[in-house]
C-alpha cells in the first residue's frame, strides 16, 4: 500500500541509532555523520518504488558523500512477513548496486519508529548539527524517470550542506508503507 509522510519538521533532533551494516559492521549515527550534513534514507529490497529509483539513489548519494553530507540507508521491514528484504538479501543488493554507503538492518523497528518512518523510500536530510532539513522526494519522476527531472534531494542536501537550512518548499516521498510486525 502507498504512503506519503508528513511535511519537515525543521530542526528536528535525529534520534541516535547503533545498528548492524551489510559490511559486517555496527554503525551509530555519529559515524555516518558528515561534516557539512547527514541523509538517513529508509528503503528496502522488495518495494517496487525503491527499486524504480535505486539507481539515482546510489548516484546521488555518491553526489552527496563527494561534498561532505554523510549517508545511510536502514531497511526496517518485517523480514518474516517479507523474507525478501532479510539481511543476507539486504548484504546482496548492496554489492548489486555497488552501494557507497553504510545499508544497515533495523530488525527490531525501533529506529524508524522513532524517526517516525512511514514509508520506501522515507528521506531524511539533516544539517551538522543534525536538526532536520529535508523530508522529501528523490526527485520529480518518481517511479519513472523523467529525463532532466530536478533532483529534489540532491538540490536539497548540497543547500543544507552550504547554509546549514533546506529548502522551504518541499515535495513528500511516496512508497510503500514500512511493514510493522504484529504487536
Amino acid at each position: 500500500m502507498a504512503a506519503t509522510p508528513p511535511v519537515c519538521d525543521f530542526g528536528w533532533k535525529a534520534p541516535d541509532f547503533k545498528l548492524p551494516g551489510t559490511d559486517g559492521r555496527d554503525w551509530s549515527l555519529a559515524e555516518v555523520a558528515g561534516p557539512k550534513g547527514t541523509l538517513i534514507m529508509f528503503i528496502c529490497n522488495h518495494c517496487p518504488y525503491v527499486q524504480s529509483i535505486i539507481d539515482r539513489i546510489v548516484r546521488d548519494a555518491a553526489a552527496l558523500q563527494a561534498i561532505g553530507i554523510g549517508v545511510a540507508a536502514i531497511s526496517s521491514n518485517d523480514v518474516t512477513a517479507y523474507p525478501e528484504d532479510n539481511f543476507d538479501n539486504m548484504v546482496r543488493e548492496a554489492a548489486r548496486h555497488k552501494f557507497t554507503f553504510p545499508y544497515l538492518f533495523d530488525e527490531k523497528q525501533a529506529v524508524a519508529k522513532a524517526y517516525g518512518a512511514v514509508c520506501t523510500p522515507d528521506f531524511f536530510g539533516f544539517d551538522n548539527r543534525m536538526g532536520l532539513q529535508y523530508r522529501g522526494r528523490l526527485d520529480a519522476s518518481g517511479r519513472q524517470a523523467v529525463p532532466d527531472a530536478r533532483r529534489d534531494l540532491y538540490e536539497a542536501m548540497r543547500q543544507i550542506a552550504e547554509t546549514g537550512k533546506g529548502p522551504v518548499d518541499q515535495v513528500a516521498s511516496m512508497g510503500c508503507s514500512i511493514k510493522w510486525k504484529n504487536a
